[in-house]
């Protein structure tokens, strides 16, 4: 059964990850971001990214769909980020998303040499990466709230 749970969570995730492509249709019909924001989409790139890395084996053993789900993710969300930075009038936008990337990659760089030279077993390392992916997992959810 827990199979079966899994596989229905990872649908779920896929179909999530993949809510934001009628939007980008849309910004390639219109050439144009319109007003539309990149938070959300930078948002769940940083998700991803941790989650990927808690399904990783040194982390959380047997986790690969988590790992696979969440890396199909990271995928659709930075060719989202990609057409983005493409069509947005905005020239601050662009540099937003180059900026918030790579403070990303900081973050989660320094999250794995953290857990990875503190914790030295599977049980504490997924107890504290997972805090850190539920964390950044409201974050996403909220993020869209940030433009109202």
């Amino acid at each position: 059964i827990r199979s079966i749970y899994s596989f229905a969570g990872n649908v779920i995730s896929g179909l999530l990850f993949l809510s934001p492509a009628p939007t980008f249709w849309r910004v390639m019909k219109n050439k144009s971001t319109e007003e539309f924001h990149p938070y959300p989409y930078l948002a769940t790139v940083m998700n991803c990214l941790l989650w990927v890395f808690y399904g990783l084996p040194f982390v959380h053993p047997n986790s690969a769909l988590v790992v696979t789900t969440n890396s199909a993710g990271l995928l659709l969300e930075l060719i989202y980020l990609v057409i983005f930075f493409i069509y947005t009038p905005k020239r601050k936008d662009r540099k937003i998303i180059v900026i918030v990337v790579l403070v990303e990659l900081a973050i989660l760089a320094a999250i794995a040499v953290f857990t990875l030279l503190v914790f030295h077993t599977h049980a504490k390392r997924s107890l504290v990466v997972g805090t850190i992916c539920v964390v950044f997992g409201i974050i996403m959810y909220a993020s869209p709230l940030s433009i109202l």
